[in-house]
């Protein structure tokens, strides 16, 4: 039986407690802030209640299985609501294209807009299918130690749509930049653009089609609540509050923490925060990936976001509507190009008062707002004051309502604040891009190659952004420490 520390308590984290204490560990998990969860906070106001962070319930096996792992399932700690429609895309003024909880349905959609293009659907949900039974039940269990995980033989049937993208794929079979827009759209998770991520990567369309969108009633945090009273049953110790601000080594192993100023003492050490800031806890020879390493990398998006009360209820929306009226090509090379604030962005929002009434009053709305932004951007209100209104004329002029003078209070999140609560790499939102050298062995590794008895979990390691990685990454890691132990 070994102490173990953990730093932060996202998903990630409590993902790892709970695999640990499983194992018999003393864990104990450090959070800086005065509730759990990480990016997947929890905003209350007024009667409203907003998810901070992810508000999409994707792959809802990638969950099952990892309660299963205790002997348990989703519903004994939350309840799923399957979404239909799953959400909506507008591309103009009352211009919306509607995707249903099934294939069937979304197929018509698809053969309406363009004939023939339910066959073609067919064929490439197909391909993404048999792609996401080999890499959510397969590849990213594997803890990315060794390129020698990716060669399998099945895999190695599959080695050219490592070499091609996403967008070559989509564009090889539609025709269409309605549908084109909807079927790169998931891939905007995986933290890159659709031309840059790898065409294996269509597993996510599985995702969306295949297995459909849900929402845990009570919202994403209820996810995380539930990890916490599973993490507690299993003896894990949670402090909030507790911030860290020093990694203790001897003799370049990792011997405890520093929190609140007061020295904890650990047999290993496990960072769930923020990869390249838990590195400047250490002293600066014991870091194994430089400030220029950290420079080239590909870094998936920031964001501003708006969380909005509204005093009366919202029309011609659905719980998730993307609003693709202006260039998607612009606004993501804005991004990716030549980072800047974009002239013209495109947003999604979110009202999960719609299906779950307990996020704001009666005939009351909650709304989230998020617009996609450059990592490093300069942050301040008067910007983040301008896109609001911009996105909220936009909102009113494509869904044909007044909405403005209905807002009762609004909250802002953006780059500073990753910064601030999350000691995020230039206040990134969703952690290293998944692009082609940022796959699998090639992103930074769960052990510290530098100290021993250090190891790391989270977005910017193996297998990536998202939540179900998230959960995957605490197991992998949990289990690399049972190995070495």
């Amino acid at each position: 039986m070994k102490d173990i520390a953990i730093i932060g308590s996202g998903f990630s984290s409590l993902a790892a407690a709970c695999y640990l204490a499983k194992a018999g560990h003393r864990v104990s998990v450090y959070e800086k802030n005065e509730t759990i969860g990480g990016r997947a906070r929890q905003l209350q106001r007024d009667g409203f209640t907003f998810d901070m962070g992810p508000t999409w319930y994707w792959m809802p096996d990638v969950f099952e299985r990892f309660f299963a792992d205790f002997g348990k399932q989703p519903s004994d700690y939350y309840n799923l609501i399957k979404l239909n429609p799953a959400y909506s895309v507008y591309f103009g003024i009352d211009d919306v294209i509607t995707i249903g909880d099934c294939l069937e349905k979304i197929s018509n959609t698809f053969e309406k807009e363009e004939p023939g293009s339910s066959r073609k659907l067919k064929k490439f949900m197909d391909a993404a299918l048999d792609n996401y039974n080999i890499a959510i039940k397969d590849l990213v269990y594997r803890p990315g130690v060794s390129p020698l995980e990716l060669m399998t033989p099945v895999t190695m049937k599959k080695i050219g749509q490592f070499f091609s993208t996403i967008s070559k794929e989509v564009r090889r079979e539609f025709r269409n930049p309605r549908l084109i827009s909807i079927l790169e759209f998931p891939v905007l998770f995986l933290g890159a653009k659709p031309s840059n991520t790898p065409a294996f990567y269509s597993f996510m369309n599985y995702a969306d089609f295949g297995l459909g969108t849900f929402h845990p009633k009570n919202g994403m945090y209820s996810v995380i609540e539930g990890m916490r009273d599973l993490a507690i049953s299993l003896g894990v110790k949670i402090h909030t509050g507790s911030n860290v601000t020093k990694i203790l080594t001897s003799d370049k192993k990792a011997t405890g923490i520093r929190v609140n100023g007061e020295d904890v003492n650990a047999d290993i050490i496990l960072s769930g925060a923020d990869y390249h800031h838990t590195e400047t806890l250490l002293d600066p020879d014991l870091k194994q990936y430089s400030e220029k390493y950290w420079e080239k990398k590909t870094f998936a998006p920031s964001s501003l976001l708006f969380y909005v009360g509204f005093d009366k209820k919202i029309k011609n929306v659905e719980h998730h509507t993307l609003f693709f009226d202006v260039d998607f090509d612009k606004h993501a090379a804005e991004i990716y190009d030549k980072p800047a604030w974009p002239e013209e962005p495109l947003f999604y929002a979110s009202f999960p008062s719609i299906t779950d009434k307990s996020a704001a009053p009666d005939g009351n709305e909650a709304g989230i707002f998020l617009i996609p932004l450059a990592p490093g951007l300069e942050d301040s209100p008067e910007l983040r004051e301008k896109y609001f209104d911009k996105i909220m004329s936009r909102f009113e002029k494509v869904t044909n309502q007044v909405v403005k003078n209905s807002v009762i209070f609004k909250e802002s999140f953006c780059v500073n604040d990753f910064i601030s609560d999350y000691n995020s790499y230039k206040g990134n939102a969703y952690g290293l891009a998944n692009t082609l050298m940022q796959t699998a062995f090639l992103r930074p590794k769960l052990k510290s190659g530098k100290v021993k008895d250090l190891y790391f979990t989270g977005q910017l390691t193996v297998p990536g952004p998202g939540v179900p990685p998230s959960l995957i990454s605490g197991k992998l890691v949990a289990g690399l420490i049972e190995k070495k132990l």
